[in-house]
């Protein structure tokens, strides 16, 4: 068998010219050069015919390019050998393709979620071959399917939900329009005799027939394909963990199923709970190979009902797990660039920030296997969604045998995976269907039921028996209750954002909360680099491009609230709004997490973004932590200390959510803003693995005397106060909102020290008076600079240490500037000034 590549890396040329649509004057009968993989903007952008269309208002500009058709051509030499079959392998195109081989049609492909391949051996010719991929319009092809299948509701400008193409690159309520096109994956020609192995799902067991939890059985699952009946029998043989289990296949056979004993093996476990062993897995069948890695776990979803109504409980290996997670999105609108590299960069940031899951949103893609392969070296839970999101779906043919071509393509690809623990649905659309007004529009059309309640389950039964499935987020798992009944299931919380003060929160006690979410601007030097309006303001032209949102910065203001003064600059707003941002999600979560085990988990919207914008992310496109993702590391850490009113009194929460027993001394004191102590209290704690325990104040500690300069802390004795290790050490509770607090300016309030150190700048802050969660934003010093805390509240007489990284060896070092306010940020800033 061999492979003999087309893409650009392994020296393919390849041309782009736009055929169809309002073709640019600047391309008009043009051959641009192009990459494969990749994408159209990229290419034009590399030959200078666009500018980037991340930058100000130029999504705009370029909106022509998702309404033209675009060719891709290649020629390569071919010289016949003594293979039996020749086909062509298209592992990704985006999305409608007819492709011709030496003027003969081979194909024509319309999903991008699906790899094709076509018998070409008729075609091929000694010497120069020509191959041609044509692309139609993804706007205009949308289009001409919604015409064939019927208009349905969306919540969305272009109609996505009649083709299977990336929701998101139709833009989104944080997405850009792009509307690409382009071969996305790896394209050859694969040359084969005898058998090939079409694909392999390793499923799992653990125990076997002595239900030993030690012994680990493999069931391989091999689908073959023949070049022709004059093959001969062959051999299956599988090894994992020094065992090897064979069968024989007679010619034409086109499925195998071989049971190995591993023997002993240790189970995967998700971060926190146990470690990540992977073993080698390797089938062979004549001259063809398959190798991945797999791993011995169960995973187990519990919504039977209880008498609070139907939990949403993931137990893995039988151990109960609280999950501390986020949305995941496409990390670049243009996913040709998301290397390997940055699947660990962001997924690193998701185990940095404490989470132990990552949902895979069903407006994005199925994965790069470099995903799956990080969440299973890392220990982070997937929550894989099937690829429908916010809008209804027709159920008649092309669209359904797309469906199911896909769903059966991309649960076997997966099955590799120990992290994969869930399979869901859709995003939203049960919901929608029952509350947004769809029903009145579809009448008597299909919307997509079909699939969530019969297709996929039945797939997810057949492929991967065993493996938990929902069929949407949210979902109540009980007939008769809304999808998105906090009682049962799953539940999405978006009237905070959209309507209400953040505090609102605490009104739901909902079993499993898996979307909720609250805006902030990216990184100063992220936002700045794509948005020139001047003078810069959040209402300016540029900046409500990189604003998505509905009335977006609208509600960034609202949400300030009594929370935070009104900012009086850019500076402050765009600090305040950032702010706000964390403090919005870590009070919702700190809130969830004190419910436990009535509350179950949390799942963040959202971890990452797909271009510079201001959105719900943690972590913005230039891949800056913003003040949300320490917000995260603290409400998700192991062991969490939280204050929480309980019938309108604050108690002290402390759940433990490790394998050990969390026992501590916790000092609490009600304190002056001078540091005064005014009341004090001891507390021991005593907390079982991953329990939770409620411990009630003294009335001394809560008699406050003058609300706007007193606060409580209750403090973890033995835990540092510099601890960067994610563990909790500090909770607080203050008795009115930072404006009526009279907090102390940031010039008397901290004494600042700044000295170089090798590769960075150590920064060293002193507090005189209380001051309120200190954030270094680094990347104002230089757009590639990291910081290693942040939001850090001290009171008076501690002191905190930061350390700046990544400046270049040209940074000039000036102390003063990096003292002070906006490099130097606190509350006090935006109270005092």
């Amino acid at each position: 068998m061999t492979f003999t590549s087309l893409n650009s890396t392994d020296g393919a040329t390849w041309t782009l010219r736009a055929t169809a649509g309002p073709i640019d004057a600047s391309i008009t009968d043009r051959d641009v050069p192009a990459t494969v993989p990749g994408e159209v903007q990229l290419d034009l952008l590399a030959a200078g015919l666009i500018d980037d269309p991340f930058d100000g208002a130029n999504e705009k500009v370029q909106a022509w390019i998702g309404y033209c058709d675009w060719r891709y051509r290649t020629s390569f030499s071919w010289s016949p050998n003594d293979a039996e079959r020749h086909d062509l392998v298209a592992d990704g195109l985006d999305t409608a393709a007819t492709i011709t081989l030496n003027g003969t049609e081979v194909g024509r492909t319309q999903n991008q979620h699906r790899g094709y391949r076509f018998d070409i051996a008729g075609l091929l010719v000694d010497g120069e071959n020509e191959l041609v991929v044509d692309f139609r319009s993804p706007i205009e092809f949308a289009r001409e399917q919604e015409a064939l299948l019927g208009a349905r509701p969306t919540v969305m400008h272009h109609p996505f939900n009649a083709i299977r193409k990336v929701a998101s690159n139709f833009g989104w309520d944080w997405g850009i329009d792009v509307s690409s096109s382009g071969i996305l994956k790896s394209i050859g020609i694969e040359s084969w005799s005898g058998v090939r192995i079409a694909s392999v799902r390793p499923l799992t067991e653990i125990g076997g027939a002595e239900n030993d939890s030690s012994t680990g059985i493999l069931n391989a699952h091999v689908d073959l394909e023949w070049a022709s009946t004059n093959s001969s029998a062959a051999t299956v043989a599988v090894t994992v963990n020094g065992a090897t289990e064979t069968v024989e296949v007679k010619n034409g056979q086109t499925d195998a199923a071989v049971r190995v004993d591993a023997g002993s093996i240790d189970l995967w476990w998700p971060r926190g709970y146990g470690d990540q062993p992977l073993y080698d897995v390797t089938v062979t069948v004549g001259d063809a190979e398959w190798s991945s890695r797999i791993g011995f776990r169960t995973v187990t979803l519990d919504t039977a009902p209880d008498a609070h109504g139907s939990p949403f409980s993931i137990f893995v290996n039988g151990q109960l797990i609280g999950i501390r997670g986020a949305n995941w999105i496409p990390d670049d609108a243009f996913v040709t660039r998301i290397t390997r590299e940055r699947y660990r960069a962001r997924i690193t940031d998701a185990v940095d920030a404490n989470m132990n899951l990552l949902r895979v949103w069903g407006g994005g893609m199925y994965e790069s296997d470099d995903f799956y392969d990080a969440c299973d070296e890392l220990g982070v839970l997937v929550w894989q969604d099937f690829l429908f999101a916010c809008a209804a779906y027709a159920e008649e043919d092309p669209l359904r045998s797309e469906v199911e071509a896909e769903a059966r393509q991309n649960i076997a690809r997966l099955s590799t995976h120990p992290s994969l623990a869930l399979w869901n649905g859709c995003n939203e659309n049960i919901w929608g269907y029952l509350e947004w007004g769809w029903r009145a529009q579809l009448g008597d059309k299909t919307w997509g039921e079909g699939y969530y309640m019969d297709l996929l389950p039945s797939l997810v039964a057949e492929l991967v028996p065993g493996t938990p499935y929902s069929p949407g987020s949210p979902f109540s798992f009980t007939k008769y209750a809304h999808p998105n009944d906090p009682r049962n299931g799953t539940m999405h919380i978006w009237d905070v954002w959209n309507d209400r003060d953040y505090t609102a929160y605490a009104d739901y006690a909902p079993r499993f909360a898996s979307e909720f979410g609250f805006q902030g601007p990216p990184a100063w030097s992220t936002l700045t680099a794509s948005v020139h309006d001047e003078p810069l303001e959040p209402y300016g032209e540029q900046m409500l491009v990189h604003q998505k949102a509905d009335k977006g910065n609208l509600k960034l203001e609202r949400g300030l609230g009594e929370h935070l003064p009104k900012p009086r600059s850019i500076d402050e707003w765009h600090w305040a709004t950032q702010l706000n941002q964390a403090r919005a999600l870590r009070f919702g979560i700190e809130h969830f997490r004190s419910l436990w085990p009535l509350n179950t988990g949390s799942i963040i919207w959202q971890l990452n973004d797909d271009w510079p914008v201001i959105s719900w992310a943690a972590v913005d496109y230039a891949g800056h932590r913003k003040p949300l993702w320490h917000a995260l590391k603290h409400a998700y850490a192991d062991r969490l200390l939280t204050i929480q009113p309980r019938d309108g009194v604050p108690v002290l929460v402390a759940h433990n959510d490790s394998a050990e027993r969390w026992t501590a001394t916790v000092s609490v004191s009600r304190q002056s803003f001078d540091g005064t102590e005014l009341a004090a209290q001891t507390v021991e704690i005593d907390v079982e693995p991953r329990g939770i325990a409620l411990i009630p104040f003294d009335e001394q500690v809560l008699a406050v005397t003058d609300a706007g300069r007193e606060f409580v802390r209750a403090s973890v004795d033995s835990a540092p106060s510099t601890d960067r290790a994610g563990n909790i050490d500090s909770a607080f509770w203050y008795f009115a909102e930072d404006p009526q607090l009279g907090l102390e300016p940031t010039a008397t309030a901290l004494d600042v020290t700044v000295e170089p150190v090798e590769g960075g700048v150590a920064i060293t802050v002193r507090a005189n008076s209380l001051v309120k969660d200190i954030v270094l934003q680094a990347d104002r010093l230089h757009p590639q600079a990291s910081v290693d805390r942040g939001l850090v509240t001290l009171a008076a007489g501690e002191s905190a240490a930061f350390t700046v990284s990544g400046l270049p060896e040209s940074f000039s070092f000036d102390g003063a500037s990096i003292a002070g306010f906006p490099v130097l940020c606190s509350v006090n800033d935006l109270v005092t000034g």
